[in-house]
């Protein structure tokens, strides 16, 4: 009897030894995917064009879209990326009425104090303009920073503009990047409440 459990231990060991090993497997080759994808620089592109397309004003059956794309208004995308910003620096968003917001597009709560942000849906690259706009509305309402957010990119002039201005200049890849960290910050949580049997 005693060598009967002697083997039963034997092979629960051997059996417990080969599923840490396979975890380990999986485990390293789910980081290095994950690696992969981050730092995939054509796919964070592809998904910022992906996103211009989701919030452009086209009609989904005008262009020939499949049903199964999420398409919805460049409205809706100023409430998108406040639930981006928000999740990824914390604090409290709103979104601005759709009219009659003088180029703020949404207002971010934190300790640090509010700030302004304008949102633009844009396939090209946005000049100064909305950044002086949204600097104009900083000085007005006593806001610590800004944020203007694009689809697209911005341009050198645009760039040079918000220099020491404390607007930060999100264009589509760096959104992408943002919402993706969000993504995987709520996987990890929910990893985090999942019994350790995985």
């Amino acid at each position: 009897m005693l060598l009967v459990e002697i083997m039963i231990a034997v092979v629960l060991i051997a059996a417990f030894i080969q599923f840490q090993r396979l975890k380990r497997q999986t485990n390293y080759k789910t980081a290095l995917l994950a690696n992969h994808i981050d730092s995939s620089e054509e796919m964070k592109r592809t998904l910022a064009m992906g996103l211009y397309l989701r919030f452009t004003n086209d009609e989904i059956n005008e262009k020939g879209y499949s049903s199964m794309y999420i398409k919805q208004d460049p409205i809706s995308f100023e409430s998108f990326v406040a639930g981006v910003i928000e999740k990824a620096k914390g604090g409290v968003t709103w979104v601005s009425p759709p009219t009659g917001d003088f180029g703020v597009d949404f207002e971010h709560d934190t300790k640090e104090g509010k700030f302004l942000g304008q949102v633009k849906c844009s396939k090209g690259d946005l000049p100064f303009n909305p950044l002086a706009l949204i600097h104009s509305n900083m000085i007005k309402h006593g806001a610590v920073g800004g944020y203007v957010v694009t689809t697209g990119s911005f341009t050198n002039n645009a760039k040079e503009y918000a220099e020491g201005l404390n607007i930060e200049l999100i264009d589509g890849v760096k959104l992408v990047e943002i919402w993706l960290d969000g993504i995987e910050d709520d996987e990890q949580e929910i990893k985090q409440m999942l019994p350790e049997y995985v």
